[in-house]
């Protein structure tokens, strides 16, 4: 056996126990969470619990109010005549928060835009113009459409009636929606 190594060899197959490495420890500190700049100056929402989960029931508008500006906004339409291209889009909260991209139907921007990006110029009725980023690509307004939203006021509901009267300037009409806290729908 000992021509072997026998001895050795089980030592090397089975070696002396390791002694296990400690668990790490971690300090825990406390401390403020990070909040948006964006959402720190609103309300928190308030949620009543349904059936189905959870839906925030402030200042959101109803189903009928914004079937109203929607149906306001295509009567505007109409008594602007055919001479420009126009196209309507109702503020849905994702237009208005967190990326602020308003996404234009794909057919009217094939037929009427660019095939590439450029600055599109939104002009309100007061003749104020809001330079804005339009992707070609993803057929949208991008940078600038957050200070026109903001100038605005605009929230969920509201229609928007983009009229072109240049090929890189959109005429936009805001209908209000009307809103159960009492605030009136208007053009601005």
């Amino acid at each position: 056996m000992a021509a072997l190594n026998l001895p050795q060899l089980a030592q090397l197959a089975h070696p002396a126990p390791v002694e296990l490495a400690r668990p790490r420890t971690f300090e825990k500190h406390l401390v403020q969470v990070r909040r948006s700049t964006r959402v720190s100056n609103h309300s928190s929402p308030v949620y009543k619990e349904l059936a189905e989960g959870f839906v925030e029931t402030n200042a959101s508008a109803s189903d009928e109010a914004r079937a109203a500006a929607l149906h306001e906004a295509q009567e505007l339409v109409s008594g602007l005549g055919s001479g420009n291209p126009t196209i309507v889009k109702t503020i849905i909260p994702s237009y208005i928060s967190g990326g602020f991209f308003l996404c234009l139907k794909r057919q009217f921007c094939m037929e009427n835009l660019s095939k590439g990006d450029e600055v599109m110029t939104l002009v309100d009725v007061d003749g104020n113009e809001y330079p804005t980023r339009y992707l070609a690509q993803r057929f949208g307004l991008s940078a600038g459409w957050k200070e026109f939203a903001f100038a605005h006021d605009l929230v969920e509901g509201d229609a928007l009636v983009f009229q072109l009267i240049r090929p890189t300037a959109f005429k936009v009409y805001i209908v209000r929606v009307k809103r159960s806290e009492g605030s009136s729908a208007g053009s601005a």
